[in-house]
C-alpha cells in the first residue's frame, strides 16, 4: 500500500465521524447538554433570526478571566461561537494578522516600517503575495482529505470566519472598543480563504524564506527601493522568533537555544498518586500573531477540549481532554532543505541539473506601497523558484544560487490534527490522529493519558535527508551547514512508505518514547527526552546531538529532584501542588553552577580591568551575588547583574574561562566552572558592572525592576540564562498593546499558556495562567488581569465541567444563531 493510500485507509476511520471513545462533558450527559442548548436558543429572545443561512447555534459561556467556553452541536456553530468570542477579545489582531496573510501591510502602513517578524513591509509582503498568487491554499483545498481539509474542518473555518465578521458587523467598525483599529480602513470582514492562509503562514514558520525571497539577479540592474539586493540581501529564512533569529543564513532552530518552550508528562512512577500530569509551557512572543487565546470547545458527545490555540486559529494547539493532556515545544529537527543550483555561465537564473538545463520560473509580485503622503502606487518586485522552492537572495553569486524546499509548503492538515488530538482520549487515539493526518508542522508531541502512561514524538514534517544522503550530497556553503548538490537528482529527497506526502520521514521513523516514568522537552533534541533512556541513532537530520543546553539540563534535573525529594516541595514524586510550584520556582542553571565561582573571583580581583582598560571596583558586586538566592524572582537581588555578567562572559572569544568540559557521563551538569584567573571572566565582571551603572540600576537590582508588562514586574529570565522559567521583556514592554507594541524590539518573549493538569478518576483537575490575558486590547479588563497573577504567581484554577462553569461567580451567557 503507498503511503497516501495508507494515510487515507486510516482517514476513514476519522473522517466517519467519531474518533472511538471522543470526549465528553466531563460530569454532564452530552443528550442533557444538546437538549440544554437547543432550548437556550429557541428561548433566547435576542438570538439572530437568520436560521435560513446555516442554521448554526452556538453558546459562549465567561468565566473568570473572560475565559470563553463555547458550546454547539456542530463544527460550523463551534466555529462561529468561537470566532465571534474571540473577535470580542482580539478584533484588531485578527485583522492585523488577515493584512499581513494578504500582503498588503505596505498598503496600510508603508514599505519601509518593520512588522513584529523584524521585515521591512515590502520584503515581508513580497513574500506573501507571491504566496497567495502561487495558489497554494487553493489548490491545497480542492485536494481529498486527508490531504485537503476533511468537511469537519472547513465548516469549522467558515464558522469561525462568520463568527468573526457577525460581531464585526454588529459593533461596527468606528465603535470598536480596541484604539489600535478603530476606524480604521484596514479593518472588514475576512474569508475562509485568509483563515487557511493564517493556517499555512503559521505552518511554513519553520521553513518559508518569508524576508529573503530572490527578488534580485547579479548583474541584472537595481530593484526599486526596499527590494532584497542579490547576494548582499538580509538574512535568510525568518522564523517566529525574529530576535533569536537574527544573523546571516537559513534559520534553524537548533541553532537558538532560547527558542521554544518546556513540556513535561509525568506518568504514573513519578507521581505520588499514580495519576498522569502534565505541564505546558510554550514560549512564543507576547505580542503579534503567535499570542496564544484560552477557551473551552465542547460539541455535546463529539468533542471537549479544553487549552489554549493560536490567534486566527479555531482549533487548540495545546490542552487537555478528559483522558488526555498533551503540549508542543519547538521542534530543533531540520524542516526545509537548502540546494546549491550551479548556474548557467552567463544566465543566473538558468541552472544544470543532471546535465541539463532548467529555468527558474520567474513571478512578478505587484506590492501596493503607501508614501508618506497617503498616496498609494504599485512595486513590482520579481520571485523566483527551482524546482525544490523558492530562490533565496542570500548567497546569490554568477555561479551559484541557494534554493529552499520547505516540508510544510502545503501543509494545512493542522487543522485537521488538531481537531483529532482534540477528540482523543488517550494515546492510541493520540497516535492515530498523528499517523492520519501527518500534520504537525514544526513542533515536538509531549502527552499523557489518565493511565498514567507517557508520549514524546517529533511527528513534524522533517525532509528525509538521511546520514549517507547528507554525507554523499553536501557542499560548502556560507549559508549553513549541511546544504545539498541541486545539480543532481540523486540529491532529491527520498519517501517513506507510510508518509502521506513525498519528501518526508513517514511515522515509522519519527523518534518516539513511551514511559511509565517521564518524558520531557525544554528544546533540546529528542536523545535525552528520558534522562535514564536516551534516544540513540536517529538521522542527523532530527539533531540528535547529545550535548545540552543549560535550560534543558536544567529540566531534567528538576525532575530528578522532585523525584528525590531533594528540591525543597515537599516528600518524592510529584502532585499537581508542586507541579505548580516547580514551574515558578525560577531556578537557574547557570546560578547553580557557576555563582560560587565568580563569587571567588569578584573577591581574589576586587578591581578588574574592562576591555577598553577602564578599572572598575566590583567591591559592591562580591557581596551581592554572595547573597544572591540564585532564583529569577521579580525581587531577588542579583539577577540583573548575573544577567548581565553572563551576556558579557558569552560574548568572549572561546571558551576557556571555562574550568570543566563536557562530559557525556554527566550531562546534566557540563560544561561548567568559572576561572577566577582568566582575563575573559574577569573582563566579564568588570563590564557588567560598569553596564549596570551606566542604565542607571544598582548593583542588586533585582529583575523586576527591569523586566514588565504594562508596568506590572514579571519574574523569570532568558533561557540562555538556564532559566527553566524562560522570559526576557524590556522595562516599558506592553506599553502599546498586544497588536501594535511600541517599539519590535520590546516584545517580551518567553512562558505565555501555562498549564498543570492532572488526570483523575474523576477527571482533569487543570490550574492554568495566560501571561498577558485573554486580549490584545490595552484598554480591556483582560489585557493585564493574568499578568498581575502571573506577578504573584497565582495559578486560575480551571473551569471544565459543567457544574464548575455554572457555579462560576459572575458568569456571562452568549447565545448565537445564524
Amino acid at each position: 500500500m503507498t503511503g497516501a493510500a495508507l494515510a487515507l485507509g486510516l482517514a476513514s476511520v476519522l473522517l466517519a465521524g467519531l474518533v472511538p471513545g471522543s470526549a465528553q462533558a466531563a460530569g454532564a450527559d452530552p443528550g442533557d447538554l444538546a437538549t440544554d442548548l437547543t432550548a437556550d436558543l429557541t428561548a433566547d429572545p435576542g438570538a439572530d433570526p437568520g436560521a435560513d443561512r446555516g442554521g448554526w447555534t452556538a453558546k459562549v459561556r465567561r468565566t473568570e478571566f473572560g475565559v470563553p467556553h463555547v458550546l454547539a452541536h456542530d463544527y460550523g456553530g463551534l466555529g462561529y461561537g468561537y470566532g465571534y468570542a474571540f473577535a470580542q477579545d482580539n478584533v484588531c489582531a485578527l485583522a492585523d494578522q488577515v493584512v499581513s496573510v494578504r500582503g498588503e501591510r505596505s498598503r496600510w502602513f508603508g514599505p519601509e516600517a518593520v512588522n513584529l517578524d523584524g521585515l521591512p513591509n515590502l520584503a515581508g509582503d513580497t513574500y506573501q503575495q507571491a504566496v497567495v498568487r502561487s495558489g497554494t491554499v487553493r489548490r491545497v483545498l480542492a485536494a481529498p482529505a486527508p490531504l485537503g481539509p476533511t468537511g469537519e474542518a472547513r465548516k469549522l473555518v467558515e464558522g469561525y470566519v462568520a463568527g468573526y465578521n457577525r460581531y464585526l458587523r454588529d459593533t461596527g467598525v468606528d465603535r470598536l472598543p480596541d484604539p489600535s483599529c478603530r476606524g480604521k480602513g484596514w479593518v472588514g470582514p475576512i474569508t475562509a480563504e485568509d483563515v487557511w492562509g493564517i493556517a499555512l503562514d503559521v505552518d511554513t514558520l519553520a521553513g518559508s524564506p518569508r524576508g529573503s525571497v530572490g527578488t534580485a539577479v547579479p548583474g541584472a540592474g537595481t530593484q526599486p527601493a526596499g527590494a532584497a539586493a542579490g547576494p548582499t540581501g538580509p538574512a535568510g529564512p525568518a522564523a517566529f522568533a525574529p530576535a533569536a533569529f537574527a544573523g546571516p543564513g537559513p534559520a534553524r532552530a537548533a541553532d537558538h537555544p532560547d527558542l521554544g518552550s518546556n513540556a513535561w508528562a509525568l506518568g504514573r512512577d513519578a507521581t505520588r498518586s499514580g495519576n498522569g500530569l502534565l505541564l505546558a509551557n510554550p514560549h512564543l512572543p507576547w505580542a503579534g500573531s503567535l499570542r496564544f487565546y484560552q477557551a473551552q470547545l465542547t460539541i455535546p458527545g463529539v468533542l471537549d477540549v479544553a487549552g489554549a490555540g493560536l490567534h486566527g486559529l479555531p482549533v487548540l494547539q495545546i490542552g487537555h481532554t478528559r483522558g488526555l493532556a498533551w503540549s508542543h515545544t519547538t521542534s530543533y529537527a531540520d524542516h526545509f532543505t537548502l540546494y546549491r543550483l550551479n548556474l548557467v555561465p552567463g544566465d543566473p537564473t538558468a541552472y544544470v541539473v543532471d546535465g541539463r538545463v532548467e529555468r527558474m520560473e520567474r513571478q512578478t509580485v505587484p506590492v501596493t506601497v503607501r508614501a508618506a503622503d497617503g498616496t498609494l502606487s504599485t512595486v513590482d518586485r520579481t520571485v523566483y523558484r527551482s524546482r525544490h522552492g523558492f530562490v533565496v537572495a542570500e548567497g546569490w553569486t554568477a555561479e551559484h544560487a541557494y534554493t529552499l524546499r520547505d516540508a510544510n509548503a502545503d501543509n494545512l492538515r493542522s487543522i485537521d490534527e488538531w481537531m483529532a488530538v482534540g477528540r482523543a482520549q488517550d494515546l492510541d487515539q493520540l497516535r492515530q490522529a498523528q499517523r492520519t493526518f501527518q500534520g504537525a508542522p514544526w513542533v515536538y508531541t509531549t502527552a499523557v493519558d489518565s493511565t498514567g502512561t507517557t508520549w514524546f514524538t517529533d511527528s513534524s514534517a522533517v525532509p528525509r535527508v538521511t546520514d549517507e544522503q547528507r554525507a554523499r550530497c553536501a557542499v560548502p556553503s556560507p549559508l549553513a551547514d549541511g546544504v545539498l548538490d541541486g545539480s543532481t537528482t540523486a540529491c532529491d529527497l527520498g519517501s517513506d512508505p507510510d508518509a502521506l506526502v513525498p519528501g518526508v520521514f513517514g511515522p515509522a521513523n519519527h523518534p518516539a518514547l513511551s514511559r511509565t516514568d517521564y518524558v520531557a522537552n525544554a528544546n533540546n533534541g529528542p536523545y535525552l527526552t528520558n534522562a535514564d533512556a536516551p534516544l540513540a541513532g536517529l538521522p542527523a537530520v532530527y539533531n540528535s546531538g547529545r550535548e545540552l543546553a543549560q535550560r534543558p539540563q536544567l529540566s531534567l534535573r528538576m525532575i530528578a529532584d522532585r523525584r528525590a525529594g531533594t528540591d525543597g516541595l515537599g516528600a518524592p514524586g510529584f502532585t499537581l501542588a508542586s507541579l505548580q510550584a516547580a514551574m515558578l520556582g525560577n531556578r537557574v542553571q547557570s546560578a547553580e553552577l557557576d555563582r560560587d565561582d565568580a563569587v571567588a573571583l569578584c573577591r581574589a580581583h576586587p578591581v578588574l580591568t574592562a576591555g577598553d582598560g577602564t578599572r572598575v571596583d566590583v567591591r559592591a558586586a562580591c557581596g551581592v551575588l554572595a547573597a544572591w538566592d540564585t532564583r529569577a524572582d521579580a525581587d531577588s537581588p542579583g539577577t540583573v547583574l548575573w544577567q548581565t555578567f553572563r551576556e558579557r562572559l558569552s560574548l568572549a572569544p572561546t571558551t576557556a574561562w571555562q574550568t570543566v568540559p563536557y562530559d557525556p557521563a554527566r550531562p546534566l551538569t557540563t560544561p561548567r566552572g568559572i576561572d577566577p584567573g582568566h582575563p575573559d571572566a574577569q573582563r566579564a565582571l568588570a563590564e557588567a558592572v560598569r553596564d549596570l551603572a551606566a542604565r542607571g540600576l544598582p548593583v542588586d537590582a533585582p529583575i523586576g525592576r527591569v523586566q514588565r508588562w504594562a508596568g506590572i514586574p514579571l519574574h523569570g529570565c532568558p533561557g540562555q540564562l538556564g532559566c527553566f522559567n524562560a522570559l526576557s521583556a524590556a522595562p516599558d514592554s506592553g506599553a502599546g498593546g498586544g497588536t501594535y507594541p511600541s517599539d519590535v524590539r520590546s516584545v517580551p518573549h518567553g512562558a505565555t499558556f501555562l498549564m498543570a493538569t492532572e488526570l483523575t478518576d474523576r477527571g482533569p483537575r487543570t490550574r492554568t495562567l495566560l501571561t498577558y490575558g485573554e486580549s490584545a486590547d490595552p484598554t480591556s479588563p483582560h489585557y493585564t488581569d493574568q499578568t498581575r497573577r502571573y506577578a504573584r504567581k497565582q495559578w486560575v484554577t480551571e473551569r471544565f465541567t459543567e457544574a464548575e462553569i455554572r457555579s462560576a461567580p459572575g458568569l456571562t451567557v452568549t447565545t448565537l444563531r445564524r
